[in-house]
């Protein structure tokens, strides 16, 4: 007789084995995916940042900043992946609100749903789909004439940068895509075919300050490179020096990421209405990551101090600790900048 202990249902198939503390392919990184505790130690102690997860930066600065109290409005302008938000809806608790703001129809939903789960009142939490320069649009709809408190991180989170399907990285294969949103605009290889040398130089220089932004432009602009490793391979080939290479990488990818997305517009047209959408004492904190971007913010804060819109601004950058750095050296560029509404 067969044996009736016997089960000749196939097996489904082994899932592949998690090799080494950081496997390298974002998509094999199912236990950092799946939040294991364990898992996302080890890796945050690297030094590095687990995948599809973002370390917020700066963060006890910020909340010092802004000083939210209970029962007060603040917004988030980049939710990311929450990590500052999780902090600002603490601190509105009892009674207060957080508007959150984000452009990327990928990650809000999957944000939103951690921060729900957190248990604070549904009506405590607002997640609109906007741009940041969105902002005096969103507060309209809402019926809300400004807020108490306002972050804004300006940052790309580390959820879009290592997740090779969205083109962000030089260091991983993917399509040269780059858009915080998909469904808009056009992805960077597209860009790249249809520029002029001129204007691809200008873009260089300007998002970037690449030293060598005519020579890069007139090898690139009008060329068919779909891939992030396309571009890289193009680079190398212009760039010997493999010191040299690796510093070119980034400023490239982060002049085309800042065009595609028109991040620089964006910033204007925000920093342009952001006094409007300020309560009178309101508290803004806005972090930047790269010259271009502190630049403007410095300048805005300036010119609204000197016609008395703001009260009081920082007079210089605040900068994350060595101690930050070491724990995320992503946060190691970042540039921290405040502003108190005058009343």
């Amino acid at each position: 007789m067969p044996d009736s202990t016997s089960d000749n249902t196939p097996r489904p198939p082994r899932r592949k084995r998690y090799s080494g503390k950081n496997p390298r392919c974002f998509e094999d990184k199912y236990k950092e995916h799946q939040q294991d505790p364990e898992t996302l130690a080890k890796v945050t102690a690297s030094g590095k940042t687990p995948a599809g997860t973002h370390i917020p930066v700066l963060l006890p600065e910020i909340l010092g900043i802004l000083a939210i109290r209970p029962g007060e409005t603040a917004a988030d302008l980049t939710l990311g992946y929450g990590g500052h938000a999780t902090a600002l809806l603490t601190d509105v608790q009892p009674g207060g609100r957080l508007i959150a703001l984000d452009v990327d129809p990928i990650e809000l939903p999957r944000t939103e749903a951690r921060l729900r789960s957190l248990g604070f009142p549904d009506e405590t939490l607002t997640v609109q789909r906007s741009n940041f320069a969105g902002l005096p649009k969103v507060l309209a709809t809402l019926g809300l004439t400004g807020v108490d408190a306002l972050l804004a991180d300006l940052g790309v989170s580390s959820m879009q940068i290592d997740n090779p399907t969205r083109g962000f990285s030089f260091k991983t294969e993917g399509p040269l895509d780059m858009r915080l949103n998909p469904e808009r605009g056009q992805p960077a290889s597209a860009l790249l075919a249809s520029i002029t040398p001129q204007k691809l130089a200008a873009l260089l220089h300007e998002n970037a300050d690449e030293p060598r932004a005519f020579l890069l432009a007139d090898a690139l602009a009008g060329k068919t490179l779909p891939t992030t490793r396309s571009l890289t391979e193009a680079l190398r080939l212009l760039t010997p020096d493999p010191d040299e290479a690796e510093a070119t990488f980034p400023r490239v990818f982060q002049a085309l990421r800042i065009t595609v997305n028109e991040e620089f517009t964006a910033l204007d047209t925000l920093l342009r209405h952001l006094p409007q959408c300020i309560n009178p004492g309101g508290r803004v904190a806005i972090l930047t990551f790269h010259s271009g971007e502190d630049r403007r913010v410095k300048k805005a804060l300036a010119a609204g101090l000197a016609n008395e819109t703001w009260s009081s601004i920082s007079e210089t950058v605040i900068r994350p600790t060595p101690t930050e750095q070491h724990k995320n050296p992503r946060s190691s560029s970042a540039k921290l900048r405040w502003a108190i509404r005058a009343w």
